[in-house]
Parts: C-alpha cells; sequence; structure tokens
C-alpha cells in the first residue's frame, strides 16, 4: 500500500513550546514509518482571526484548507492551557471548518491525534470538547491514544523513556487507523 499524508500541525505560538517538539517528533515517527509526513507550524504561518468573512480570503487559510483536505489523517499538537487546548487551535477549527456560501469543510472523514503540552498531568481530558466537536460535525475518527504529556514527563529536553514510547504507539495506532480507513465507502458531510 503506497504512503499515506499524515501531517502534524504545531498550534502552538510559544517560540519555546514543548508541543512544537513534540510535534517534530511525531512527523519524524511517521516518515520513518513510510509516511508523508511535515510539521505545519502556525506560529510561522499568518493565520487571521476568524470572522467568517475575509478570512477565506487569506492564502494561508486557503493553503492549510487543501493541506488538510487532501490528508489521511491530521495529528494536532498543541498546548493545553486553562484547562483546554489553545485558542490557536480553535482558530485553525473555525477557518478550515467552516460551511455555506460554497464552502465545505476540510475535516470530514478525517483521522486525528491529540499530541499535548501541559503544565500539569490534571487536564488530560482537556481534549473532550474538541474531539467531540471533530467526531460530530466532522465526522473525524478521533484517536483514542492522545499523547499528552506534562512537565512531569520531560528528562531536561525529552521526554521520559516511559512517556516516549506513549508517542511512538499514538503515532502507530493513528497510521494504522488511516491505513483502515483510507478504503471506506463512505463520504461525509454536514449532517445531523
Amino acid at each position: 500500500m503506497s504512503s499515506l499524508r499524515l501531517p502534524v500541525i504545531s498550534c502552538s505560538l510559544d517560540p519555546a513550546s514543548r508541543s512544537r517538539r513534540l510535534a517534530e517528533r511525531s512527523a519524524r515517527l511517521l516518515t520513518v514509518a513510510g509516511h508523508q509526513s511535515e510539521v505545519i507550524d502556525l506560529a510561522a504561518v499568518d493565520l487571521p482571526p476568524f470572522d467568517n468573512d475575509s478570512v477565506f480570503d487569506s492564502e494561508s487559510v486557503r493553503a492549510l484548507h487543501a493541506l488538510i483536505r487532501e490528508a489521511d489523517g491530521v495529528v494536532l499538537a498543541f498546548p493545553i492551557y486553562n484547562w483546554a487546548p489553545s485558542s490557536t487551535v480553535k482558530s485553525l477549527l473555525e477557518a478550515t471548518g467552516a460551511t455555506g456560501n460554497g464552502r465545505r469543510a476540510a475535516w470530514f472523514d478525517k483521522v486525528i491525534t491529540f499530541v499535548c503540552a501541559a503544565g500539569l498531568p490534571h487536564s488530560y481530558m482537556a481534549t473532550a470538547a474538541l474531539s467531540q466537536s471533530l467526531m460530530l460535525d466532522f465526522k473525524c475518527v478521533v484517536n483514542p491514544y492522545a499523547a499528552y504529556f506534562s512537565e512531569r514527563d520531560w528528562d531536561a529536553e525529552s521526554l521520559t523513556v516511559g512517556r516516549a514510547a506513549r508517542l511512538d504507539k499514538a503515532m502507530m495506532v493513528h497510521a494504522e487507523l488511516a491505513t483502515l480507513l483510507r478504503g471506506r465507502t463512505y463520504s461525509s458531510d454536514w449532517e445531523i
């Protein structure tokens, strides 16, 4: 079977972001497994605020929409702030998930994996609302092996051995789900 397109989108604006390092490692793992994977760093992309109007004229939004639409699966790497995914993730979803006026969301039927960096281990369920939205709105399949890492999971600049194994497994499951669903016979659209 040919390789999958599995981009990793880094959704942190922090110059010293741990979630960006996790994104880079995720893309390396997927590439080593034989898939097409690259990190798209939203800190380097001009993602305008969502206004449901001129945002769609942005070349960067059009490029992100095409990247997501053409992907077999997407890894979203982001920090957890105040018990929730960073606002950059929501901005990305709003800009590329809007429908109406001839627009079709890019996210339909995608396999999604979350890779999160947080301060404390207590907010590991912070992705629940995001998962629910992706599943119900866009019929995404959300990898149950979310990769959640708190400050306690790092030895200096690297993940501890046990936690690195979790990221490895999350990427393996991500690729396997995308492979299995590549031959799906259905196509979703905005429906309840």
